[in-house]
Parts: structure tokens; C-alpha cells; sequence
């Protein structure tokens, strides 16, 4: 009969116990890496998605704020300049501010005509009112039919200058061409617009013409 060894049974029976102590450390440390592995990628999704909306923001922010502006020079033998700022307001509307100098004292008319080229003398070049609905000539924000490039008219000092500022719906600051004023043309008039006569209100000829350019 084989003779039973307390000593061997007692050292097998610290082998397991050493190897199931070995295999617990073995599992504690995949369960942590597992755990480090998922919390970086969590991180990094967060990063990302902090990146991409602070990203969006600035770009929004960036369209809110979109500016145009016209450099207005003289035409048909006048002396007139000035200048016209766009500038979005994030409302879907476009703030338009013209300034100008040299003009007779009274009214004159101011439109948005269909292209962005002043170079003839008499800005003829600049094609018609910018009228991309085909709508008769009328007075914006009078209840009727209107030019996308219909304004109004800017009253002169007799010092010869002027001023106008508006909010105007429909306008854009690039986007389709449909609402889109850059790469028109800014045409100050001799004369006041009647809001009446086809196709342009009897306003006269231009006096002066600036490209619509974007910032």
C-alpha cells in the first residue's frame, strides 16, 4: 500500500491556491483594462462631440454674421460715391446701410440691379432691377408686388449727403440666387421713385453704381 505524504498533499494544495490567486490577478487586470480602454474611448467620443458642436456653433455664428459691402463710384458724369454695408442678423433678414455724398438735395432712388458690372459710364452694364420672381416695380413693404432689388428712396441734405438703413426680408448673404445679393449691382438714381412706373419708377438715369462683394 502506497504511504500517504501529508507534506505533498499540503504542497499541491498551496499550488492551487497560488495558481487560483494567479488567475484572479489575471482577470482583475483584463476586467481594469477593459474598463481604461472604454473610459478613454468615451473620453474621446465626448472631445469629439465637444470639437464638432463648439465647430457647428462657430459656424453658425460665422453665418449670423455674414457681411457684403458696395463700393459705390460715380456715373453719367456725376460726382456721386458712397457705400453700402449687408450684414445678416441671424432673423433670416439683411441689414443694409448706405452712405453717400455729392448728391443733389432731395430724394433719389435706390435699387439692386441684376448684375454685378458698373463698367459702363452710365452703369447700363448693370443690367435691370434685380427681380428674380418676375414681379412688376412697386414699393417694398407696401402690401404690393415688388422687386427683390426694389429699396426706397434716400433723402439728401443740402450738404449733398445721405443715409439709409434697413432691415430687409428676403435677402441673403450668399445661398441661392433667388435671395443671394452678392454679385448684384447698388444703383443710386437722379431722381425719386414714383413706386409707380414700369418698369423702374421713373427714377432717371444712374448716377452712381457699386458690385456687391462679399467679405
Amino acid at each position: 500500500m502506497k504511504k500517504f505524504s501529508t507534506g505533498k498533499w499540503i504542497n499541491g494544495v498551496k499550488q492551487r491556491i497560488d495558481m487560483r490567486k494567479d488567475m484572479n490577478y489575471v482577470a482583475f487586470l483584463a476586467v481594469a483594462f477593459v474598463l481604461f480602454l472604454s473610459a478613454c474611448n468615451s473620453g474621446n467620443k465626448q472631445n469629439d462631440e465637444g470639437q464638432s458642436g463648439a465647430s457647428d456653433q462657430q459656424q453658425e455664428e460665422k453665418d449670423d454674421k455674414a457681411t457684403a459691402k458696395a463700393t459705390l463710384e460715380a456715373a453719367s458724369g456725376s460726382q456721386v460715391k458712397g457705400e453700402a454695408k449687408f450684414t445678416t442678423d441671424g432673423e433670416g433678414t439683411v441689414r443694409f446701410e448706405l452712405t453717400a455724398e455729392n448728391l443733389t438735395p432731395g430724394e433719389h432712388a435706390v435699387h439692386l440691379h441684376e448684375k454685378g458690372d458698373c463698367s459702363a459710364a452710365d452703369a447700363s452694364s448693370a443690367g435691370g432691377h434685380w427681380n428674380p420672381t418676375m414681379k412688376p416695380h412697386g414699393k417694398r413693404g407696401s402690401g404690393t408686388a415688388f422687386h427683390k432689388g426694389d429699396i426706397g428712396n434716400m433723402t439728401v441734405g443740402n450738404d449733398g449727403k445721405g443715409t439709409l438703413n434697413l432691415t430687409i426680408e428676403g435677402w441673403s448673404i450668399g445661398g441661392a440666387d433667388s435671395t443671394n445679393v452678392v454679385g448684384k449691382s447698388v444703383i443710386i438714381h437722379e431722381k425719386a421713385d414714383d413706386f409707380t412706373s414700369q418698369p423702374s419708377g421713373n427714377a432717371g438715369g444712374r448716377i452712381s453704381c457699386g458690385v456687391i462683394k462679399e467679405d
